[in-house]
């Protein structure tokens, strides 16, 4: 493990004081989960674009207009 600093703004370093106190954690494990939520999101997002980016988009479109069809029902066309 490392230890970071960083420097904030007063009035957003007491704010983040306070969120820690209200959830029952000290402000290290709060900054720590919101990194890690933070690096979470990201490799999710990189992860979605490499799939888009390798994607079959005729293919795609093709199955979503299949479940379109379906979802209306042979009654509601």
């Amino acid at each position: 493990m490392i230890a970071l600093t960083i420097r904030l703004p007063h009035d957003a370093a007491e704010r983040l004081k306070g969120l820690a106190k209200q959830r029952g954690m000290s402000v290290n494990e709060l900054v720590e989960r919101m990194a890690c939520e933070a690096i979470a999101s990201f490799d999710t997002e990189s992860r979605f674009r490499a799939l888009a980016a390798a994607a079959d988009v005729p293919a795609a479109l093709a199955v979503l207009d299949r479940l379109d069809r379906d979802d209306r029902g042979p009654d509601r066309e």
